[in-house]
């Protein structure tokens, strides 16, 4: 690995690495010794909090990464794979939790890992594999439906429908775009 890839976007990816299965921990450990005493309440808090501290740190390495050009390679399959991890962690915990609906957390994840393998053959052949604008409505439909469920809000449900539509409909464009350049 290259000195240029130890740079601030590739450390905060990894920091969000590192968050995931702790909010996942949160999620769906409940009965650990350390939590006894601990309402399910403020379990919840925290969980949200890891979850919208990890979600700042995605934005903040792609603004870096961008406005500095500090774009890596590893940066470039670091990122989205953390993204995944972290979605993957929320949309898994609150699934056990019964608060979000199996079907939907199985299409959202299901369109994630097929993307994300898309991407990692992008890069490999030299591809753009940029966001899309599509890509980062569906983002930020996701963080809101995760964040809603996880402080068991109402509407949570609906939003993460909502984020499925859109999740499906970005990477139905991905794989056209994909394929366009194949």
């Amino acid at each position: 690995m290259g000195k240029d890839a130890l740079n601030i976007p590739n450390i905060l990816a990894f920091i969000r690495l590192l968050l995931a299965p702790l909010m996942f921990v949160l999620l769906v450990n409940r009965d650990l010794p350390i939590f006894e005493g601990i309402h399910y309440s403020w379990l919840d808090f925290f969980a949200g909090f890891i979850f919208v501290l990890a979600s700042a740190t995605d934005f903040f390495d792609g603004y870096i990464a961008r406005e500095f050009n500090q774009i890596t390679t590893l940066g470039a399959i670091l990122d989205p794979l953390a993204d995944k991890m972290l979605t993957l962690a929320a949309f898994l915990g609150l699934m056990m939790l019964h608060r979000a609906n199996p079907w939907a957390i199985y299409l959202i994840l299901t369109r994630e890992l097929f993307i994300t393998g898309l991407r990692v053959s992008a890069i490999s052949r030299g591809m753009d594999i940029s966001a899309s604008w599509m890509g980062k409505v569906k983002t930020v439909a996701q963080m809101f439906a995760i964040g809603f469920l996880l402080m068991n809000w109402e509407y949570g449900a609906a939003l993460l429908w909502i984020s499925v539509f859109l999740t499906l409909y970005s990477g139905g464009e991905y794989i056209k775009e994909f394929l366009k350049t194949y």
